[in-house]
């Protein structure tokens, strides 16, 4: 009777125990399935601020490249201004033209001043350069510029305000073929200059340095239009 009791003991306590070890079991498990959904959450939450960060050193890099990009763009557009205006030695292909008085002597009666270089012929070969292409110019080193003048004064030629004599030497930066076939065209300027034994060189060169402006700009009438205005 005794053996039948401790078997039952024995017995009870291996149910409780057996219910126990199924109860911590269920709500390990329970709570394994309960936390799944938080530790996604935290991996996503993670994820998103990851994300986040990325995103904004994209925007952060995007803005930069903009602000770079625009300062180039600006960087450009100055460069551009100041080879226009002159403010900036410039070189490239293009050619020399060398123009010096004529040695024929004059005939009887006839005018000493048809075989001499004047301001009108040097502007005759400006402008057919220009025409033709030319980037810059220069006479003697001067450069050529909105305001530059070319007029006789005396037996000399003045230039931004600067005195020269013969020989004169025109700088134009542009295809050099082009350029050269412009002044040698028939009929054209350099063909009228030799007819009255005006000397007259054009070399092409592949590279050839026009120098700055050197003078001032002074404005006193003239204003910049602001947006908006006519």
């Amino acid at each position: 009777m005794l053996q039948i009791k401790q078997g039952q003991v024995a017995i009870a306590l291996v149910c409780v125990v057996l219910g126990i070890m199924l109860a911590v079991q269920f709500r390990t498990t329970q709570d394994i399935r309960s936390t799944i959904p938080f530790q996604r959450l935290e991996d996503l939450s993670q994820r998103l601020i990851q994300t986040e960060k990325e995103r904004d050193a994209l925007l952060k890099e995007v803005h930069q490249l903009r602000q770079a990009t625009g300062m180039e763009a600006a960087s450009r557009e100055t460069e551009l201004i100041k080879m226009g205006a002159g403010v900036v030695a410039l070189h490239g292909p293009g050619i020399i033209v060398t123009i010096d008085d004529s040695k024929r002597p004059s005939k009887p009666n006839e005018n000493p001043n048809l075989y001499l270089i004047h301001d009108d012929d040097i502007l005759k070969v400006i402008n057919e350069l220009w025409a033709a292409g030319a980037e810059a110019m220069s006479i003697n080193e001067q450069r050529l510029i909105a305001t530059s003048e070319i007029r006789c004064a005396g037996p000399t030629l003045s230039v931004n305000n600067t005195r020269y004599s013969p020989p004169y030497e025109i700088r134009a930066i542009g295809d050099p073929k082009t350029l050269e076939n412009a002044l040698r065209m028939r009929g054209g300027v350099v063909e009228t200059l030799q007819f009255w034994g005006i000397q007259v060189s054009i070399k092409r060169q592949d590279d050839i340095t026009i120098p700055a402006y050197k003078g001032t700009f002074r404005f006193e009438y003239a204003k910049p239009v602001k947006d908006g205005e006519k």
